[in-house]
């Protein structure tokens, strides 16, 4: 028998009803996919209007500081007194790198505090004051700055699409953060697949975080979004080094043990701070005066500059390419000399990351360990080594620093061994400072903020 009208008629409506729904989930599911584009898109940019603002002031301090040597004396000073005085009186959590921040908002409860250290009205001063350090020359990078910068604008993207409805209602605050940060380093370094390492294994470390195929691609959006403005070029000059040399085990050994040692000291002195290593008859003083203090530490890194010829300012960027390029850098303690000027700026509490400042401490090193060696192993290889074991040494973050260096010099086939120079540093370091040095920051903005709230 066939079935009656009323029946068909209701199997179609059924059938409309069921296509529509259908029709709704795909039509949200395409929203929620462009309003994370939009969101990495923003980041992208963000990172590349930075990276803009950063070549000229590094340019421009390469100019004025070759044209007037002299000069870095009357201007580091003053310079790093106002933006020290700035910061802590302005924008007190944009201070430093910038990692710790947002590793201490991951980990942050749920309520008011959760956004305040990358609040995006206040992370945005992060630019304009980073800038100036590289412009009067303190020892600085972008990277760090670019993964708080990149996680306020994510946050406050998601925020406004969660306002109007439009997007993002089933992923937490959390995961908005860590993709926009993850972004901001794959969009800074020219490398996705670095900023997906970073975001698991650095940001990840000790937090549960649902990494979503939707969150991996906005962190991926990112970095791919500023491949396809910039051109798919290695961040530094391709490697052009040896990939293979007679007892590589010993030399990738040898790199790993003196990077882990001098990055671990690096860490060391960036977590205790001055007030950790001064004689407790100043440590009063030090409170008290922090401005002058950093009028002071302008004066070490302008020593530091006039006795490397100025290679110690800005973040060093150069001076790694032209290291990997084969040339032997000048003076042979440059590295020693680069992570000093770094852990002074870094004390002063101006703004400022020490990712980029790392890897050139790291070129350094490796410089100078083949001079030390008379020569006998390649050069380049050395430096490469070096450059990757420093960064992991400083961060313990062994897989991030060898899948970084390895998408920033195009120097794939030598993976394997930039893991193990890598992996070798961390537990060197480790002895040093146990804790991972963007972690134990993090957690004294934790603190800072819990003892804000309870006065």
């Amino acid at each position: 028998m066939l079935p009656s009208l009323g029946a068909r008629s209701a199997k179609l409506r059924h059938f409309i009803h069921k296509k529509l729904r259908q029709s709704s989930r795909i039509s949200r599911k395409t929203l929620e996919l462009s309003c994370l584009l939009v969101g990495a898109t923003l980041v992208a940019l963000a990172s590349l209007t930075f990276a803009a603002l950063a070549d000229y002031a590094l340019d421009a301090n390469r100019f004025w500081a070759a044209a007037w040597p002299l000069a870095p004396w009357f201007i580091l000073p003053p310079g790093m007194a106002l933006l020290a005085w700035f910061t802590r009186n302005h924008a007190p959590y944009v201070a430093g790198s910038g990692i710790p921040q947002v590793i201490a908002a991951l980990g942050l409860p749920y309520g008011a505090n959760k956004e305040r250290l990358i609040a995006w009205p206040q992370t945005l001063w992060k630019i304009p004051l980073t800038f100036l350090a590289m412009l009067i020359g303190a020892s600085v990078g972008r990277e760090g700055p670019s993964v708080q910068v990149g996680a306020a604008v994510m946050l406050a993207w998601g925020a406004y699409c969660r306002r109007h409805r439009l997007a993002f209602s089933g992923l937490s605050a959390n995961e908005l953060i860590a993709t926009g940060a993850a972004g901001g380093l794959a969009a800074a370094f020219n490398a996705p697949l670095a900023g997906i390492i970073f975001a698991i294994e650095e940001l990840g470390r000790g937090l549960h975080l649902r990494w979503e195929r939707r969150l991996l691609l906005g962190v991926l959006a990112s970095g791919f979004i500023l491949v396809a403005i910039k051109g798919n070029n290695p961040y530094f000059p391709a490697y052009t080094g040896a990939t293979t040399i007679p007892h590589m085990i010993f030399w990738v050994a040898l790199c790993g043990v003196v990077c882990g040692i001098a990055g671990g000291i690096f860490a060391r002195l960036l977590a205790k701070g001055a007030l950790g290593y001064a004689p407790a008859f100043l440590r009063g003083w030090l409170v008290r005066h922090p401005v002058i203090f950093a009028a002071l530490l302008g004066l070490v890194l302008a020593a530091i500059g006039h006795h490397t010829h100025g290679q110690t300012y800005g973040t060093g960027y150069h001076t790694v390419a032209q290291a990997l390029d084969g040339e032997i850098l000048q003076p042979h303690y440059l590295g020693p000399a680069k992570l000093l000027a770094t852990v002074a700026t870094y004390w002063s509490g101006i703004a400022g990351g020490i990712f980029t400042p790392s890897l050139t401490t790291g070129a350094g090193i490796g410089s100078g360990l083949w001079v030390l060696t008379g020569g006998a192993a390649d050069h380049n290889l050395l430096v490469l080594l070096c450059t990757a074991a420093f960064l992991a040494g400083a961060t313990q973050s062994p897989v991030t620093a060898s899948v970084v260096v390895m998408e920033m010099t195009g120097s794939q086939p030598l993976l394997i061994w930039l893991m193990t120079a890598c992996l070798i540093a961390t537990p060197v370091s480790r002895q040093i400072q146990p804790k991972p040095f963007y972690h134990a920051a993090a957690a004294r903005y934790r603190q800072r903020l819990q003892a804000e709230n309870a006065s």
